[in-house]
Formats: structure tokens, C-alpha cells, sequence
């Protein structure tokens, strides 16, 4: 498949992965992921340990190799979900889709998330309007969150409500629960 990025034609892949949430989509080009969609979305059970089925890590076969990107975020995302330990000595793929080829609030709100939430910690929307200096932007932040495109790398599963409640997921907020408890129970074994 051919898509228009910014003035020059990508030609995207597809690589699919089993994880504790279901059947996840990496899609992306040479120059790197385009998109993380969770396309067999499963409810997980909340004493689910991620440890019991191993991340498959297989795509859909095809002749041509995968894009190095494709292939760093598959093992991102194994290393977050099988072996969190690891995932600071991982290198963050390329990120290609058109939100982070130019400035813009959103892309801001999405770096600063990335770079500033550690796992197993939250944020308010208006928390993460200030952290980019808009403190009165929650609704925005919002709105940069429902367009992230490439969930679970930056964590938009950690940001919440200023009263503590739970909030929206793209991925449906038993996934955004998952996910809290998943990290949760990673710092509490870290901490120990």
C-alpha cells in the first residue's frame, strides 16, 4: 500500500503481534511506524498475568523484509508487556505518521507525555496542559490523546481525570484499566 506522507509517497507495512489485549497492528514505512491499532480488542481479566501466554511476535508472513521501525516496536512492545525490566534499554522506534512530522500543540502534548509520565505513574489533562504551558488546554489534551496514534508507546493510558476517575480510552477503558494495573503491579514489584 502506497500513502502520501508529507510530500513523498511510503510504502506501508503490516506487522501483527498477539499480546495480552489481543491482535495488535504495527503499520509503518522505512522511515518508521505510522500507526499501533489493537484490532481484536479482548476483555482481560483483571488477575491476568501478562507472563502466562508468550508474545508471539510473528507477522503475517510476506516476501519482504519488515522495516527496522516495524520490527523495534514489535519488541517494544514484547518487552512491555513480558519483560518491563528491559524496556529502558530499548531504543524507541522511528515515528512517521504526519502528527509528529510537524509542531503542533498535539505533537508537543504527546512528546512531553512520553518523555515525562513514567510507567506505573498518572497524569491530569490539566496537568499535561501545564507541562506544555497551557494549564486552562485540558479538553485539548484530550482531543491529543483520542488522535494519538501510536498507543501504549506513548502511554496515553496514563492520563486521567482531575478527580481521579478513570477517563476515556480509544482502546475502551477496560484496555486503559489493563494497562494502569499491568504498570501498577510492575512499580510495586520494582519498589519492593
Amino acid at each position: 500500500m502506497l500513502l502520501r506522507m508529507m510530500g513523498s509517497a511510503c510504502r506501508i507495512k503490516y506487522k501483527f503481534l498477539e499480546s495480552p489485549l489481543g491482535r495488535i497492528e504495527i503499520s509503518g514505512c522505512e522511515a518508521g511506524v505510522h500507526e499501533i491499532n489493537l484490532l481484536k480488542k479482548m476483555v482481560p481479566r483483571p488477575d491476568h498475568d501478562s507472563r502466562e501466554a508468550p508474545f508471539s511476535g510473528k507477522g503475517l508472513k510476506s516476501p519482504e523484509e519488515m522495516p527496522p521501525a516495524l520490527d523495534e516496536c514489535s519488541a517494544w512492545l514484547a518487552a512491555y508487556f513480558y519483560a518491563p525490566e528491559t524496556l529502558e534499554a530499548l531504543p524507541l522506534p522511528a515515528f512517521h505518521h504526519p502528527l509528529f512530522q510537524q509542531d503542533s500543540f498535539r505533537r508537543r502534548v504527546l512528546w512531553k507525555l512520553m518523555t515525562a509520565v513514567k510507567l506505573g505513574d498518572t497524569i491530569s489533562y490539566q496537568q499535561l496542559g501545564a507541562l506544555v504551558g497551557k494549564s486552562g488546554a485540558a479538553r485539548a489534551v484530550g482531543g491529543a490523546m483520542r488522535d494519538n496514534p501510536v498507543p501504549i508507546i506513548v502511554p496515553c493510558h496514563r492520563v486521567i481525570c482531575s478527580s481521579g476517575k478513570i477517563g476515556n480510552y480509544s482502546g475502551g477503558v477496560d484496555v486503559k484499566e489493563w494497562l494502569l494495573s499491568h504498570e501498577k503491579h510492575l512499580k510495586g514489584k520494582w519498589a519492593a
